[in-house]
């Protein structure tokens, strides 16, 4: 009797272990490193190991003047994109230099919770043990953390968007057209949208574009520091969540909708009260308009 209890225990606490193991919970993004430092320096040191591992700088932009974010790109992502529908959204990799305070701080966000939270094909965990050799991996940070198969199917509530409802910011003839027409929005500054880098995805009528987001007055519910000072308010910051991206996927034009884009990197921030999404009510709307008119479509 006592062995067969023993086996009972056993087998529950192998399917206990394998439970917590198949939950395992992940986070937006990743602290590589901080310390006291200068910022420009530590901002080159920071390109240097990327490429080190064999990361491309697809582009950078400093929003803020205490913060530049390096976006870069890989064969590994870029391959994973095109295996991936919509796959574009997920070509790359966003690392954030910060100076606060007298530290600077080094984060990234975490390549498989992205490859989940886009649906993508493959985990991105060759990805993320080669950005943990060139930045490092101190913490996870950014939420309580979700698991990979709420990832999959997230969003932040009831009749809000999930992954598959982006928005369709404009049409053209072709992929080409598609292409030229997003970069002469974003060269004018259309909607107040610039670029910062441009990714082509190998094999595929896919591009996407990185694009800073700049608004004031009564468009500034769209503007990147506008948003971020209301939801990036906590000690370990979350610059990596910038920038926004615009997808050319054959002759379309595609954004995800705000209420998604922003959440799933900030999936803990409450809906009501200071530092919450009612702060940026105005936001999603004021980003798909703006998005729509730099990709040539019409509001």
């Amino acid at each position: 009797m006592r062995s067969l209890i023993k086996s009972f225990a056993g087998i529950f606490l192998a399917f206990a272990l394998s439970g917590a193991h198949a939950e395992d919970l992940l986070k937006p993004f990743v602290l590589g490193s901080k310390g006291p430092g200068d910022l420009a320096q530590k901002v080159a040191s920071t390109e240097k190991a990327l490429a080190a591992q064999g990361f491309v700088l697809a582009g950078s932009y400093t929003p803020f003047p205490d913060t530049t974010i390096l976006v870069v790109t890989s064969d590994a992502l870029k391959q994973n994109a095109a295996q991936s529908d919509m796959g574009g959204f997920g070509a790359m990799e966003r690392v954030s230099v910060d100076k606060v305070g007298n530290e600077i701080q080094v984060s990234y966000i975490n390549p498989v919770y992205m490859a989940n939270a886009y649906r993508m094909k493959g985990d991105l965990k060759d990805v993320a043990a080669k950005m943990q050799a060139a930045l490092g991996n101190m913490q996870e940070f950014g939420a309580k953390g979700l698991s990979a198969s709420d990832l999959r199917d997230y969003h932040y509530m009831f009749g809000m968007e999930y992954f598959t409802d982006p928005s369709t910011l404009a049409q053209y003839d072709s992929y080409a057209a598609a292409v030229k027409g997003v970069e002469a929005g974003l060269a004018a500054g259309k909607g107040g949208v610039t670029k910062v880098y441009r990714i082509d995805i190998p094999g595929k009528q896919e591009t996407v574009f990185g694009v800073a987001m700049k608004g004031t007055g009564d468009n500034k519910y769209m503007d990147d520091h506008y948003i971020m000072n209301e939801i990036d308010f906590k000690n370990l910051k979350s610059s990596a969540h910038l920038p926004y991206e615009i997808l050319v996927s054959g002759n379309k034009v595609y954004a995800l909708y705000a209420r998604f884009r922003i959440a799933i990197d900030f999936p803990d921030l409450s809906m009501m009260g200071s530092h919450s999404f009612v702060n940026i009510m105005s936001s999603p709307e004021a980003i798909r308009k703006a998005l729509t008119l730099a990709a040539g479509g019409k509001i």
